[in-house]
């Protein structure tokens, strides 16, 4: 056999599998990594489960208790030693229509209620005519101090419209006066705004020019959650040591691409070289056989010929024999030969 195509052969299954295990290796780290954070989040979980229902046991003790219920007084165990009289007054709140406890005119005070009642009448009808007199003399009363202020209300009228035809002259002098230093206010104040827009402006210039989104600064990029990850609205690419890292890996996967086809062309040419080989091996052997079945012939066709001519020579023997002596002698003769 060829022992370099079979160590060639054995070398590669080596790699293959020694890749396969390193393969096996990270994904077994990487499931074990997994397991142990999911085990973390699976206790997390588990201990906020178990917080939660300690914290709602609180609130259901603290701020729901059965007597704070609705419908508590239909289970409570102390209603016969809570419960009242049906009526205590007739101001109860329990005396509704459908409880049948309390109708007009059945109440407990009805004789001092009635009383009360005749004794307010009588004082409504003298009060009413105290007010009806008091009512006459008020609005004579009214009537003559109407008469009066109504000459006061004349000769104030004049003397406030001289007072606001003399306010008006002032306030129309005023509001001159004042709307034009709103207007000198305003045209300063609007160009110290100008200024200020432009010394804003200058700065802002100033700060996007020096600042880290014109300048590129790759720093602004770095991410907390470690060297390796980037802030991707920040990242403004990679840096010359980051190409040259990635092209070197390019260039070693480039080697390593043409020494794994070198090695695949040599394995084709040497299953190639066996193959001519092994085909050379079988047509030489083809060509034995059929020389050895070309003599083999020959030899059986000299055998056959020489058979042909003894038996050819046998027969013209037996044909002069025959032919030369009687045919009793010949059956006489035949029949010793043949004894």
């Amino acid at each position: 056999g060829d022992t370099e195509a079979w160590n060639v052969q054995v070398h590669d299954q080596k790699i293959k599998e020694a890749t396969e295990k390193a393969r096996h290796g990270s994904f077994d780290a990487e499931m074990r990594q997994n397991d142990k954070i999911m085990c973390i989040v699976e206790d997390r979980e588990r201990k906020d489960k178990k917080n939660l229902c300690r914290a709602i046991n609180d609130f259901r003790q603290s701020f729901q208790k059965p007597e704070t219920r609705r419908e508590f007084d239909l289970s409570d165990p102390l209603a016969l030693k809570k419960d009242i009289p049906a009526r205590q007054s007739d101001d109860d709140i329990r005396n509704t229509v459908s409880g049948m406890q309390k109708f007009m005119g059945e109440d407990l005070n009805f004789y001092e209620r009635k009383k009360f009642q005749e004794e307010q009448n009588r004082e409504w009808s003298l009060q009413q005519q105290r007010e009806w007199k008091n009512a006459r003399a008020d609005q004579k009363c009214a009537e003559n101090l109407y008469v009066e202020t109504r000459l006061q209300f004349d000769e104030t009228a004049r003397h406030l419209q001289k007072l606001a035809s003399a306010t008006r002259k002032a306030v129309c002098a005023a509001v001159k006066e004042f709307n034009m230093n709103q207007a000198m206010e305003s045209a300063g104040r609007k160009k110290q705004e100008r200024k200020q827009e432009q010394e804003d402006n200058l700065a802002e210039i100033s700060s996007l020019l020096h600042g880290d989104l014109l300048s590129e600064n790759p720093q602004q990029a770095a991410s907390s959650f470690g060297p390796h990850r980037v802030v991707p609205d920040h990242w403004k690419g990679m840096t010359q040591e980051q190409l040259e890292q990635i092209r070197l890996i390019q260039r070693q996967q480039v080697q390593e691409k043409l020494r794994l086809q070198e090695e695949e062309r040599q394995r084709d040419m040497d299953w190639d070289r066996r193959r001519i080989q092994g085909a050379r091996a079988t047509l030489l052997f083809d060509r034995q056989q059929k020389r050895q079945q070309r003599d083999l012939r020959r030899a059986l066709d000299s055998s056959n010929l020489s058979l042909a001519k003894e038996q050819c020579l046998q027969k013209k023997y037996m044909n002069e024999v025959y032919a030369n002596q009687p045919t009793g002698d010949y059956f006489t003769q035949f029949n010793t030969r043949s004894r």
